[in-house]
């Protein structure tokens, strides 16, 4: 099996594959590599290790060295040139009137290209526009538009829960949400309590998601599906007939009124619909 590094170039984003090619770096450093976009400047967040060749991505490019401190002023003065850029295509989109929103710029690391993202309502023709930025700049353009979740993630924000969006501090890649999720876990429907502020379904729906299998596996591998119990439903236990009247789904259990002053916890394989018990 290979021998790897993982090397991540923004913050909260996907973690690519790189041979570490004899430069000795480990977890914490940066390091500079040439990826299909040019070369450019990451830090390695997976630290040498070996893996199947199927999670690799060939052909295998190499690290090409450490970063210097020579690179790290690079990069300082590239942060500093992508403010200038944005400003210069802001003043571009003006001139030609187009129906745009620049959201970021980014430099490779070696300038090699500039890349623009932009949000529109529909397509944009801005052919012209990129030839008056190549004018400007004298290097590869690439106008990139994105999504209203891309737009997030780049730009930040806080969320209804009052932290720091989860797509701009960890989440590598988006995964599908559905509606589905929010009525599996019994959550209000209301659009606006739901959606995060880039206006689709909040990505945090689906990490509990799995809790709320209708069998009860809560995706924990057993092999065996129990019928989760429903709230308000009769069933029988060991103690007598009851009403649930709670279900916790991490531990498998599910809260029993047995009478007004006494309500136990029961796991789920020990309860007996009411209604079949004469049949057990």
């Amino acid at each position: 099996m290979p021998t790897v590094v993982g090397i991540r170039f923004k913050k909260a984003c996907k973690i690519y594959y790189f041979d570490p090619a004899e430069t000795g770096v480990a977890k914490g450093d940066f390091a500079i590599v040439e990826t299909a976009r040019g070369v450019e400047y990451g830090e390695v967040v997976i630290g040498p290790r070996e893996v199947d060749d199927k999670q690799i991505v060939s052909p295998l490019k190499p690290v090409m060295r450490k970063a210097t401190a020579d690179d790290d002023m690079k990069l300082a003065e590239n942060k500093i040139r992508e403010k200038e850029a944005f400003n210069i295509c802001l003043r571009k989109i003006k001139n030609h009137a187009l129906p745009m929103r620049l959201i970021d710029v980014e430099f490779t690391f070696d300038v090699n290209k500039i890349i623009f993202y932009f949000t529109a309502d529909g397509r944009i023709d801005f052919r012209e526009l990129v030839k008056d930025l190549a004018a400007v700049f004298r290097t590869r353009i690439e106008l990139r538009q994105i999504g209203v979740r891309d737009e997030a993630k780049m730009l930040g924000g806080i969320g209804s829960c009052g932290r720091p969006l989860c797509c701009a501090t960890f989440l590598g890649d988006f995964e599908p949400v559905s509606i589905r999720m929010a009525k599996d876990q019994s959550l209000s429907l209301n659009p606006t309590k739901i959606s995060g502020i880039c206006g689709r379904l909040m990505c945090c729906l689906k990490y509990e998601n799995h809790m709320y299998c209708k069998h009860g596996c809560n995706g924990c591998g057993r092999s065996e599906r129990i019928e989760i119990p429903k709230m308000g439903s009769k069933v029988v236990t060991t103690m007598g007939e009851g009403k649930v009247v709670g279900i916790n789904r991490k531990e498998r259990t599910a809260a029993v009124q047995l009478s007004p002053d006494n309500t136990i916890q029961v796991e789920w394989e020990e309860l007996v619909d009411a209604s079949q018990a004469d049949n057990v």
